[in-house]
């Protein structure tokens, strides 16, 4: 687990921004935890000994700020980094899977050749809000063929109800809101 200290320390360096990207949204700004290398150390370190030991293959990181979260643990824990993104960014065929966000649709890609059956995935991004990015990023990990250990989340907005939506899957977050 997380020490309470830098915990403590992360929750005091999350910056609230109201009214982004839209009126009534306050959203949760990560870049000053990101700043401080020692809470930034402390939340790699984190999810580094939660998954020491449960198998993985590759770590599946979200665009975008998923992938600055995914990017540091598979470097620490010497396994492979797998990018799910946005239409248009990824050069080889794809699977894809479409959400809705609060004002319309999008989608996330994933290469099919990305993973196989074999592998072991845990899926990380930044915020848990309402669980579309989540669940469609889960989808598509889902058609490569590949298991889902867990979805693993800095914060988690409890009060969106995203757990019930994404029932089917194991999630960790470190800080709820």
């Amino acid at each position: 687990m997380p020490t309470n200290t830098y915990m403590e320390l992360v929750r005091q360096l999350l910056r609230d921004i109201p009214d982004f990207p839209k009126p009534g949204i306050v959203f949760k700004d990560i870049t000053p935890v990101l700043q401080s290398p020692e809470a930034f150390a402390e939340i790699i370190d984190h999810l580094a000994q939660r998954y020491a030991d449960a198998g993985l293959s590759q770590i599946v990181g979200i665009e975008s700020r998923g992938f600055i979260f995914a990017s540091a643990l598979a470097l620490k824990m010497q396994k492979g980094l797998v990018l799910i993104r946005k239409p248009g960014k990824l050069p080889a065929d794809t699977f894809s899977a479409a959400y809705d966000l609060e004002y319309g649709q999008d989608e996330v890609h994933i290469h099919k050749d990305a993973l196989s059956t074999q592998d072991r995935v845990v899926i990380l991004d930044d915020l848990l809000a309402t669980g579309g990015t989540l669940g469609a990023a889960a989808s598509v990990v889902g058609q490569t063929g590949a298991s889902i250990h867990e979805l693993a989340v800095l914060i988690e907005l409890d009060f969106l109800g995203a757990r019930a939506k994404l029932s089917d899957y194991s999630i960790h977050s470190l800080l709820n809101y």
